[in-house]
């Protein structure tokens, strides 16, 4: 069984066309199948922690939240400083796919350690506290603009 197996492992790339094994192709593909993971992980957390705690407080986002940093950190420190191989595809279907879907704030926080690790304090402060400031300033006018438009539609 286990000779099966690796003899169809080495000639699967002969059997798969070329195009699909092209990174225009296969880097995409890698991102939709993490990001189908992490936003049904981050729906079902969610709804679960619902279901345990009181809603009048977003734990589940808080939760998701940490995590997210946690695994990106993680992933990206051990893809980066070669403690763990990862191919590019694995890095994208793990930290844009599944941790990008699973919570956008993992990236907006490595964005932001990265600022701070250049030692661009300037440019830190400004990504991460406007980031936050403006996000309530955006979801505000969203807010707004929703209620004029079912205001003027209904």
């Amino acid at each position: 069984m286990l000779r099966a197996i690796t003899h169809l492992l080495t000639i699967a790339p002969d059997l798969v066309p070329d195009i699909f094994q092209r990174p225009q192709f296969t880097n995409p593909l890698a991102v939709s199948m993490g990001a189908i993971g992490g936003a049904l992980s981050r729906y079902y957390l969610s709804l679960w922690f619902v279901q345990r705690f009181s809603p009048g407080f977003p734990y589940a986002t808080l939760i998701v939240n940490f995590l997210g940093c946690f695994g990106m950190g993680l992933v990206v420190t051990l893809a980066s400083e070669r403690i763990f191989f990862l191919s590019t595809s694995a890095r994208l279907l793990v930290a844009v796919g599944f941790l990008g879907s699973f919570t956008t704030f993992s990236t907006y926080e490595l964005d932001a350690f990265n600022l701070l690790q250049a030692r661009s304090l300037t440019l830190f402060s400004f990504y991460w506290l406007g980031s936050a400031l403006f996000g309530i300033v955006c979801i505000f006018l969203g807010e707004s603009l929703a209620r004029v438009l079912a205001e003027w539609l209904g």
